[in-house]
């Protein structure tokens, strides 16, 4: 599995090193109802909900339902203002990407190339 894991990230890593310097932007818009009902499936979620809860919130405040329904919503809010914050970055980055194309495929090539050699080491 250590020789496939590192050969899929060689192959990955000649891939992103050979793709085009051109960012290729599909303008069809989903709309806003799909992207809402995609937050509801994402694991990720739900994870971030559970351990929040479960570490930090519960061993203190159990059996006090404003002081935990004050929590859940204080979470709910912590996660849309970072869902925000990844939207805002990733169109930076998008820009800064699509700017740079070349050097950042390069880059990300060569730091692939590197954590396929380091499962070896």
């Amino acid at each position: 599995m250590l020789v496939l894991g590192a050969a899929y990230m060689l192959y990955l890593a000649w891939g992103t090193f050979r793709s085009s310097d051109v960012i290729q932007e599909d303008h069809a818009r989903e709309g806003f109802r799909s992207g809402l009902l995609l937050q509801f499936i994402n694991p990720k979620i739900y994870l971030y909900g559970i351990m929040s809860m479960e570490a930090y919130i519960l061993p203190y405040y159990s059996g006090q339902p404003a002081v935990l329904l004050f929590f859940a919503l204080l979470l709910a809010f912590i996660g849309f203002v970072f869902t925000l914050a990844w939207a805002a970055f990733g169109s930076v980055f998008r820009l800064l990407f699509s700017r740079h194309a070349r050097t950042v495929n390069t880059i990300m090539a060569l730091l692939l190339v590197y954590c396929a050699v380091s499962l070896f080491l």
